[in-house]
């Protein structure tokens, strides 16, 4: 039985790319300036992170124009909301953990020691 920290998935685990997947899988799909101003993140920094989550083929990405103003829309694919499920299954399961009681063969904390 492995930790369920292993089922983590570095793609999505970082916060901006899990920020980007939850947002773009709450919605048919969201633009880049929105996203952007969302997570609070540089045009630069944005860019690479959506670079990633698009080679893991997590998301796409469309471009658009709105008159003459271009416009990027980034959409989840099927196999990104499935990931971002498992992720927040390992998730809630690492949260589960430490809420409940010490794993079978786990060393307990030290006891406070009085007085101190």
């Amino acid at each position: 039985m492995s930790h369920p920290t292993t089922r983590l998935d570095p793609a999505i685990h970082q916060p901006a790319r899990l920020g980007i997947l939850t947002a773009a899988a709450e919605t048919k799909r969201i633009d880049f300036v929105s996203l952007r101003d969302l997570l609070d993140l540089t045009d630069g920094n944005l860019s690479r992170h959506l670079s990633t989550l698009e080679d893991a083929g997590y998301i796409t990405i469309a471009k658009t124009f709105d008159g003459r103003k271009p416009r990027t829309w980034v959409s989840a694919t099927k196999a990104g909301r499935k990931a971002l499920k498992e992720e927040i299954a390992a998730l809630r399961e690492i949260i589960g953990a430490v809420d409940s009681e010490p794993a079978v063969g786990a060393i307990p904390a030290p006891s406070p020691v009085p007085g101190t």
